[in-house]
């Protein structure tokens, strides 16, 4: 069966869209020298939207100031992962520990 170059373009978008995509892990310091770790698939736009008071509800009360740690993963699974043991597993001295050295 003879492809038409529509299904091929088509194809190649979708690829790309779901293939290719990041997924990211990012912690945000805040105003009161606290935390928030989050997920998402692109960080710079995921800060603006915590910064303009559309991002998560803790940092609607806690203003960000700065993205002091993100990280890169394959698949959103694992990155997901990440995001839970950063938030439920790690106290605040291995949270810093993670930011300084990018491993714990």
């Amino acid at each position: 069966m003879k492809k038409c170059k529509l299904t091929s373009i088509f194809q190649d978008v979708l690829y790309n869209k779901f293939m290719d995509k990041k997924h990211f892990v990012y912690i945000l310091e805040t105003e009161h020298q606290t935390f928030y770790c989050g997920y998402t698939d692109d960080v710079e736009k995921r800060f603006k939207q915590h910064l303009e008071g559309r991002g998560a509800k803790y940092t609607r009360a806690n203003k960000p100031i700065k993205i002091v740690y993100q990280k890169e993963f394959q698949t959103k699974s694992e990155a997901l992962k990440e995001e839970y043991r950063i938030k439920h597993k790690l106290n605040r001295k291995q949270k810093i520990e993670l930011i300084n050295t990018g491993n714990i």
